[in-house]
C-alpha cells in the first residue's frame, strides 16, 4: 500500500498544530527558507519558541564558538548549533507549561551559489528531538548537494527538504527506510543529492548507519558512501581533499580478505610514482554493490543490503577509510573522486576488469569507439593511475597481465598508448603464491 505524500505546506501546518512539537530554528545561508515554511503555513507559534540567523561570522563565533579551520559550512558547526540551541531550550524553557512538549532544535549552515557562479553549493541539515517529554535527545543530520542552477530553486529545495525533515523526526522515526525515503517528497528529481547521513539516540536502538548510508544508495539519493575506519559515515571532501588517494577495489560478495599484499605493492608503487609525501596518502577500499561486471549504470534490484554492510564493516576493520558504491566502471569512480579534488588518485583493480573494458564484445551499441575514448577521457584526465592486479587463468595455467591481456584491434593502440604513459601498470615484484584465479 502506498503511502501518502503530504506538500510541504501540509506537512508545515500538522506540525505546527501538534500540541507536543516546540523548539528553535537556527539557520546560515540560502536565508531562513525551512522556518519561513512553517509561518506560511499558519499557527507557527504552537511551534517556533526561537528562529535566527547568524550571518556574520563574528557573531556566529560568539554564539557557537570560532571554527578554527575558518569552515563554517561543516558537520562541526551544525553540531555546535544544534549543542547551543538545543542546551537553550531545556534550561529556559521550563514548568508546567512546558511539561508534555518534545523539544527540537533545527539548524542548518548552508552555502547557495554565489553571484559568478564559482563555488558548489552545498550544506549541512540536522535536527535534535525528543521522542518523548523529558527524554533524551535523539539526532539527526545530514550532507546535501544542491543541483539547481538556479539560487531560488536551491533555496526552495532547502526549505522542502528541511520540513521533510522535521516531519520524519517526529512521525517516521519508527522506521528508519520510511523517514530516509521522506526525506524527499516535493522535491524534483536532480535537485539535490544527500550523500551522508547519521542518526543516534534512544529513538533508534538498532538503527545501523552503514545500512541507512546504503539504503540512500539504493534509493538514488547518492552514489556513493564513505566511512572511516571507526565505521562512521564521512563526507567525501572532508577526508580527500587534497590527498594522494589509493584505491582497492572489490566486490561485496568476495568470501575473503583482499589481497593485501599485492595491494602493499600497489601503494607502494604509487607513493613512489606520486613521490606521495609522508602524511597524505588516504588507503581507502571500495565495495561494489554488485558483483558482476557490466556495461550498464543500474544498481541491482535484489542486493543484500544487510550482507554489503556486514562486508564494509569489516573493511573498515581492517583500519582503512571504506567507500561502498554503485560504479561498475572504473571511469564512474574517478570522477566521483575528481569531485574532492584529490591531488592524485591510484586505483588497483583486477586486471580481468580491464580485460573486459578493452573488449569490444562487451559493449551494446554500435558506437564501441566512442565509449572507450568516453570512458579513457573520465578515467585519466585528473592524475589518475591504475594498478593491474595479475591473475591466473585456469584453462590455460597461465598468469595474466598487461603483456598478454586479450585486447580487440579496435583498442589496442589506446590501450598500448595507456601503457606507453604509466596510466595503467602492472604491479610488479609478487610472487606466484600471490597470484590468485578470477
Amino acid at each position: 500500500m502506498e503511502r501518502e505524500i503530504l506538500d510541504t505546506k501540509r506537512k508545515a501546518l500538522k506540525i505546527n498544530l501538534d500540541p507536543r512539537i516546540y523548539g528553535t530554528f537556527a539557520e546560515i545561508g540560502a536565508g531562513q527558507e525551512v522556518s519561513r515554511n512553517f509561518f506560511n503555513a499558519g499557527a507557527a507559534s504552537g511551534t517556533v519558541a526561537k528562529t535566527m540567523s547568524a550571518y556574520d561570522m563574528t557573531f556566529s563565533d560568539a554564539i557557537y564558538g570560532a571554527e578554527s579551520n575558518g569552515r563554517y559550512v561543516s558537520q562541526n558547526r551544525l553540531l555546535q548549533m544544534l549543542d547551543h540551541e538545543f542546551g537553550l531550550l531545556n534550561e529556559r524553557l521550563s514548568g508546567e507549561k512546558y511539561e508534555s512538549r518534545t523539544f527540537f532544535a533545527f539548524a542548518d549552515t548552508v552555502t547557495t551559489l554565489n553571484y559568478k557562479r564559482t563555488n558548489e553549493p552545498h550544506g549541512w541539515v540536522g535536527i535534535r528531538f525528543q521522542s518523548e517529554p523529558g527524554g533524551s535527545p535523539n539526532e539527526i543530520f545530514f550532507h546535501v548537494r544542491l543541483l539547481d542552477t538556479d539560487v531560488n530553486m536551491q533555496q526552495r529545495v532547502l526549505g522542502i527538504i528541511g520540513v521533510n525533515l522535521l516531519y520524519a523526526a517526529f512521525y517516521h522515526y519508527q522506521d528508519p527506510k520510511l523517514m530516509v525515503e521522506s526525506l524527499a517528497d516535493n522535491l524534483t528529481i536532480g535537485s539535490v543529492e544527500i550523500d551522508l547521513i547519521s542518526v543516534k539516540g534512544p529513538a533508534f536502538p538498532e538503527v545501523d548507519n552503514i545500512l541507512l548510508n546504503l539504503y540512500m544508495i539504493m534509493k538514488d539519493f547518492s552514489a556513493a558512501a564513505i566511512f572511516d575506519a571507526d565505521a562512521h559515515p564521512r563526507q567525501a571532501k572532508d577526508l580527500l581533499y587534497k590527498k594522494d588517494i589509493m584505491i582497492l577495489r572489490t566486490k561485496y560478495g568476495q568470501k575473503s580478505l583482499p589481497n593485501f599484499n599485492l595491494f602493499n605493492k600497489a601503494t607502494d608503487q604509487f607513493k613512489r610514482t606520486n613521490k606521495v609525501e609522508e602524511g597524505n596518502l588516504a588507503v581507502m577500499i571500495e565495495v561494489l554493490l554488485t558483483n558482476v561486471l557490466t556495461d550498464g549504470q543500474e544498481t541491482p534490484d535484489d542486493i543484500d543490503l544487510e550482507t554489503v554492510a556486514k562486508r564494509a564493516q569489516e573493511m573498515c576493520d581492517t583500519g582503512n577509510i571504506v567507500i561502498v558504491s554503485n560504479f561498475t566502471r572504473h571511469n564512474r569512480l574517478a570522477k566521483y573522486l575528481a569531485r574532492c579534488k584529490p591531488k592524485s588518485v591510484g586505483l588497483a583493480t583486477n586486471i580481468n576488469n580491464l580485460k573486459f573494458v578493452f573488449n569490444s564484445k562487451n559493449f551494446t551499441g554500435e558506437n564501441y569507439s566512442g565509449q572507450l575514448l568516453s570512458y579513457v577521457n573520465d578515467m585519466f584526465n585528473t592524475n589518475v593511475r591504475l594498478f593491474a592486479y595479475p591473475f591466473l587463468d585456469k584453462k590455460t595455467n597461465q598468469v595474466i597481465t598487461t603483456a598478454n591481456m586479450p585486447v580487440t584491434p579496435e583498442a589496442k593502440p589506446l590501450f598500448d598508448f595507456l601503457l606507453i604513459n604509466g596510466y595503467i601498470t602492472d604491479i610488479k615484484d609478487y610472487s606466484e603464491d600471490e597470484v590468485k584465479t578470477v
